[in-house]
């Protein structure tokens, strides 16, 4: 008996403890409160002048999303928020998002089992769509069952696995015409093989590039409807989770460059998307720079379409929005920017000034900041994008902070800018102070 009972002490023991390292790590991502901002308890994260953000809501329970990706305000004040779930499928849900009189986060959710939805977005023709890693769907979110409302509308994308699949989340804009742009990410990091040799097909390109790694068009067919199959609109692109329509017909896309393993390089880019352009992964990086792996001859940088601007390394933008409201007036016309990376250039929005088409405005010589303190160059005659950064002290500050995640923007109908933070498992909201 006695062995027993020592199996058992260790093993409680262990149960202790796992549950302390739990209890740690939450509390390491839990925001503290310091005040208020514009009515939300406010954050302690250092903001820039005349900003503040505040914290809407931060899930501890069963109740809410576990990782809240994309926002979408309904006409009655409420919110659609979609729900990862975790890297695997099926986990994912949608959720909806209200107040209750004395200011208490409500939530319902409207359809559960999705395979890691992200984008949410009203389409053309009114209704809600969604992205899911392998289809695009629609739901009605007033229908007494939203469940039963969900409809796919473009099925059979690549149907991933994490560390099967590298980039296996979809997201979506549409286009001036309604035909959906579809981010179909790559498979790989750089396309090699387990000896670090190029995987490559008979003409000496990539295996991936042809079918993945890409932005999709899907022709729109009126009436909820679009065409299953598609043509491609841009290639060379490894991960565009970050994608954004200007009103004069402009497409950006952000690029999350490849995971060398130093801090410094490659830089991230924005690309203004053409039809049948080709963006260089997994060939090139920065200013058309052959990747490691890949000799010249093969890469052929110099065919390849430049970003329009370079990013910082590792910031990994997940999302891009111009700026209407009416809150910030400083901020109209600005492309905003969430860099949500883990290392030392991440936890950041930026506002970026455009021209009117919405590209953005670039600076040359130019410098950005790294966490905890100072600043690092860009290359030497290489553009960077032109702006400041919202929210300057965003790095961990022990039993105050966590690291911000940010993922996915959206301005309120009063102009402040809400925003979703998976790994802290919160919504939080930029206002005035």
């Amino acid at each position: 008996m006695k062995p027993a009972l020592l199996s058992l002490a260790v093993l409680a023991s262990f149960t202790t403890g796992s549950l302390n390292e739990a209890q740690a790590q939450a509390s390491a991502r839990t925001y503290a409160i310091s005040g208020d901002c514009d009515g939300e308890p406010a954050t302690t994260v250092r903001m820039a002048p005349g900003l503040c953000l505040g914290l809407v809501w931060q899930g501890a329970g069963a109740e809410g999303p576990r990782m809240p990706r994309g926002l979408m305000q309904l006409a009655d004040g409420a919110w659609l928020v979609t729900d990862l779930g975790g890297w695997e499928a099926g986990r994912g849900a949608v959720w909806r998002l209200w107040f209750a009189a004395d200011g208490a986060a409500r939530w319902r959710r409207l359809a559960g089992g999705l395979s890691m939805p992200h984008t949410v977005a009203r389409g053309p023709d009114g209704r809600i769509y969604v992205s899911e890693m392998n289809r695009i769907l629609t739901l009605d979110p007033e229908a007494a069952d939203p469940a039963a409302s969900v409809r796919t509308v473009i099925g059979d994308l690549p149907d991933n696995r994490l560390h099967d699949n590298r980039h296996p989340l979809s997201s979506f804009v549409f286009d001036g015409n309604g035909d959906l742009l579809v981010n179909v990410g790559a498979p790989s990091d750089r396309c090699l093989d387990a000896a670090g040799k190029p995987k490559t097909d008979a003409r000496g390109a990539c295996v991936e590039d042809a079918a993945t790694a890409q932005v999709r068009r899907h022709a729109y067919l009126g009436n909820g409807r679009w065409a299953e199959d598609s043509t491609v609109f841009a290639s060379g692109l490894r991960n565009s989770i970050a994608l954004v329509r200007h009103p004069s017909g402009t497409v950006l896309q952000a690029e999350n460059s490849v995971d060398l393993t130093t801090p410094e390089h490659p830089f991230d880019e924005v690309n203004v998307l053409r039809q049948g352009g080709h963006y260089g992964w997994p060939y090139c990086v920065d200013l058309q720079t052959p990747l490691p792996g890949w000799p010249a001859r093969q890469a052929r940088c110099g065919e390849r379409d430049r970003p329009v601007a370079l990013l910082p390394p590792h910031a990994a933008p997940l999302d891009m929005i111009y700026y209407e409201g009416a809150m910030f007036p400083e901020l109209r016309g600005r492309l905003l920017m969430t860099w949500h990376g883990y290392r030392r250039t991440a936890g950041r929005i930026t506002a970026v000034e455009t021209d009117e088409r919405g590209v953005p405005l670039t600076d040359v010589g130019g410098r950005y900041a790294v966490y905890p303190r100072g600043s690092l160059a860009y290359p030497a005659g290489a553009p960077s994008v032109k702006g400041k950064v919202l929210t300057p002290g965003w790095d961990r500050v022990a039993g105050r902070q966590p690291r911000g995640s940010p993922v996915v923007m959206a301005v309120a109908a009063d102009g402040s800018i809400w925003v979703t933070d998976d790994r802290s498992r919160a919504i939080l909201r930029i206002a005035r102070p």
